[in-house]
């Protein structure tokens, strides 16, 4: 037995005193945190956390839940914590993703209510003590992209020419984040980590990254989704909805009217740099190659947008290059992704 999963049942065998349950896996994830189920024939089960302290720290999930918890969001509740070994003990939301139950009959509810649950985190959500979405952070995130996608897994060596370019776009889109309102940011409000409850939706999982950043960035993280397309007159139709319930929240101000599409479109673009890099190093570093086939999604979304905005255009050629090498390797059906961009 690994010594992870080993040192895991000691703890709820042992201080938790947990008896006769099955233990199985419960969701993978793109970090290094891991969930298990325990399940009993005649009560509800549970949900165990192991997250290694050598690469995560649990002590902001159970802080952000409690944050959240108090404004009205639903997130697990919290039974049981070992921070030092790194176990959280939580209630179980169940298995069903947003991403799984999605459709056009549907995503009109669906969405509406994790807008609501976004606009109340943002609005609710005390974030000036969170790590700042600064400058360093969104330089950062973005680097993935050149490191991880274009250099370590496609082998591409930018010109100096195109690198100036790529950094010029990099500034471009750290500009705009830092435009716009700031607020609570979840980080990764998705299909993936919103949960279908029967009741209260959305569940509201993998919180705790949470920074104090732009108001767009969760927004448009829902709605241009790494993992599920939408036609854009549908998202901005969305987006749009989302803009009319942050002016009445206080959150936006009726000026902000003529830069949102576009603070929401740059923003977009950060966050697909971002989420193709990461994809990469997954699939390199951590032996998770299911993602590869999400990076043409991401790489469609940055292709479309660049290519409205002229001094992203340069970026829209490096995609397009990025692209086209990551067909060739088998990484993702790019000439598929094309099409819908297009239609």
């Amino acid at each position: 037995m690994p010594q992870r999963l080993q040192a895991l049942q000691q703890w709820l065998d042992g201080p938790l005193a947990l008896r006769d349950y099955a233990l199985t896996p419960a969701s993978g994830d793109a970090s290094f945190r891991r969930y298990f189920r325990l399940s009993w024939p005649d009560r509800q089960s549970r949900i165990a956390m192991d997250a290694p302290p050598a690469q995560e720290n649990c002590a902001p999930f159970v802080a952000i839940a409690e944050t959240l918890q108090q404004i009205g969001i639903r997130t697990p509740t919290i039974y049981a914590a070992d921070l030092p070994q790194g176990f959280l003990l939580l209630e179980d939301l169940g298995a069903t993703l947003y991403l799984d139950q999605l459709t056009s009959e549907n995503a009109d509810r669906l969405y509406g209510d994790a807008l609501g649950a976004l606009m109340t985190m943002q609005a609710c959500a005390p974030h000036q003590q969170l790590p700042p979405y600064d400058r360093a952070l969104l330089l950062q995130e973005m680097g993935l992209f050149r490191d991880w996608l274009v250099e370590r897994l496609l082998q591409i060596r930018l010109p100096p020419s195109e690198q100036q370019q790529l950094a010029k776009s990099f500034e471009l889109l750290i500009d705009n984040a830092r435009a716009q309102p700031q607020c609570f940011v979840h980080r990764d409000y998705h299909a993936r980590n919103l949960m279908v409850t029967g009741g209260h939706n959305p569940g509201v999982l993998d919180f705790q990254d949470a920074v104090s950043g732009p108001v767009t960035y969760d927004l448009v993280s829902l709605l241009r989704d790494c993992y599920i397309r939408w036609p854009r007159q549908q998202v901005e139709k969305w987006a749009m909805g989302y803009y009319q319930l942050a002016l009445h929240s206080g959150l936006l101000r009726q000026e902000h009217e003529a830069d949102f599409l576009r603070w929401f479109d740059l923003m977009g673009v950060q966050r697909h740099l971002k989420a193709s890099g990461i994809f990469a190093r997954l699939h390199l570093r951590d032996n998770k190659p299911d993602y590869l086939k999400d990076i043409p999604r991401t790489l469609g979304y940055i292709q479309e947008i660049s290519a409205i905005y002229p001094p992203l255009h340069p970026l829209a050629a490096i995609t397009e290059q990025v692209a086209a090498r990551l067909d060739a390797l088998g990484g993702g059906s790019w000439a598929e992704e094309r099409k819908r961009v297009n239609e």
